[in-house]
């Protein structure tokens, strides 16, 4: 169940040592779609510069991680943004 963890550490780790933004893949970083959302909102409170998400339009048919409930994830950073006072790009 742990096969694909997303190593959230690096992501201050590598704000620190880079100038470059840093965009994190919850999706292809865990390998289960259903971790996405949980992984996305870690990311974006960790001070990530965005995320990337694979969609499909039929998650259940998908061979890989789309998240089910793309909608909802869409509207997830908001709340992040808001809990820690940072405005949206």
């Amino acid at each position: 169940m742990t096969r694909h963890p997303l190593d959230l550490g690096s992501i201050p780790l590598s704000k620190r040592l880079s100038p470059l933004p840093i965009i994190v893949d919850p999706s292809h970083g865990t390998g289960d779609w259903r971790l996405v959302p949980a992984l996305a909102r870690a990311a974006l409170a960790l001070d990530a510069d965005g995320i990337i998400v694979e969609v499909h339009p039929d998650p259940v048919k998908a061979l890989s991680d789309a998240p089910g409930d793309f909608a909802a994830l869409t509207d997830s950073p908001r709340h992040i943004f808001e809990a820690i006072g940072a405005g949206l790009g």
